[in-house]
């Protein structure tokens, strides 16, 4: 009979080296990768202002302003879509030389938007929105120029009626700013398009409890009610 050789240790240790190694590159990997996802869903939320901020100047210096919803707003939370054509919002362009800022954005408060006459997807449920607290807006110039409106820690609760009662509020645990494109005009324009802030939902049948985000979408006319033939203007 022939007998085979036994193979040494060092063999062994050689051969578990490779599987060591290729264990070892994978939960590198896997760890890569969740950092990855937690990174991308943190960069995710929106900023007030980009990264790399040049300068901006929000004009007329001091004038109050007034911001209309045109068309309608929707409130997206998993499958419930609510949607409201009533919402407005005032606020005032800081004094010089508040209006310019020669290494990023323009900042100053504005009155907690109202929102009425909403509307859900579901049938035989009513919404309502209730608003409070300090909220900001944050102006920067650029290509395109984008505002980013700053909700305060639960200043945004929207609550269904009906067949199902739901209560969602966003920026649960800390203010979130939501980021929209800026354009000059007669009269000037905000447009957030799929922007996503944190809710948190509660409820019972058909409310989206597993949702944590709201995808937000309007556009606002912003018009000078200081001085109705002037235009709130966002330059470098």
């Amino acid at each position: 009979m022939t007998h085979r050789p036994a193979r040494s240790r060092a063999h062994h240790s050689v051969a578990r080296r490779p599987r060591a190694l290729l264990a070892a590159g994978t939960g590198i990997l896997a760890t890569a990768s969740l950092t990855l996802a937690l990174t991308g869903s943190a960069t995710a939320q929106p900023t007030g202002a980009p990264v790399t901020a040049g300068p901006t100047t929000v004009t007329p210096a001091g004038h109050s302003y007034a911001a209309t919803l045109s068309g309608k707003a929707t409130f997206k939370a998993g499958s419930v879509t609510v949607t409201c054509t009533v919402s407005n919002a005032t606020g005032q362009v800081p004094q010089a030389p508040g209006n310019s800022n020669a290494s990023g954005p323009v900042s100053n408060g504005i009155s907690a938007p109202s929102y009425t006459s909403c509307t859900t997807s579901m049938p035989g449920v009513s919404a309502t929105i209730q608003t409070s607290g300090a909220w900001g807006v944050t102006m920067q110039n650029g290509a395109p120029s984008t505002a980013g409106l700053t909700i305060p820690t639960g200043g945004f609760v929207l609550r269904t009626s009906g067949l199902a009662s739901c209560t969602v509020t966003a920026a649960p645990t800390g203010a979130a700013t939501v980021t929209g494109a800026w354009a000059n005009g007669a009269p000037s324009t905000l447009t957030f398009t799929n922007a996503s802030v944190p809710v948190k939902v509660v409820g019972g049948f058909g409310c989206p409890t597993s949702a944590t985000t709201s995808t937000f979408n309007a556009t606002y006319k912003v018009a000078d009610t200081t001085d109705p033939a002037s235009q709130i203007t966002v330059t470098g």
